[in-house]
């Protein structure tokens, strides 16, 4: 499966479009990580835990993304738009969608 953040593929010719797919994923941000990110927001740096949920969050949905346009019988995804949301009281979960394309190439 190709996917890509472009609306072509160069090499490749667009020969069928089968519509918008999507994959969402949505995470809790546990306890402990808040109060070790708090620390670390406080002294400085970058919050590890907080990336490895943004990265987890991110590749759940563009898996999610994949299997929908593998059911249309498609090879590839264009235009793949990833956008982040907190939801929840005081922005407790995260959510992450990533969207395109399906499409069938040569």
């Amino acid at each position: 499966m190709i996917i890509t953040t472009t609306n072509t593929l160069e090499g490749h010719r667009i020969t069928t479009y089968k519509g918008l797919v999507a994959g969402e994923a949505i995470m809790g941000a546990n306890v402990f990580r808040d109060f070790f990110a708090s620390v670390r927001d406080i002294v400085g740096g970058r919050s590890g835990a907080y990336e490895k949920v943004l990265n987890d969050a991110r590749q759940t949905a563009i898996a999610e993304l994949v299997d929908r346009a593998e059911e249309l019988g498609c090879n590839a995804v264009v235009g793949i738009d990833v956008d982040y949301e907190t939801l929840g009281a005081k922005g407790g979960m995260l959510m992450v969608t990533a969207c395109g394309t399906a499409v069938i190439v040569e």
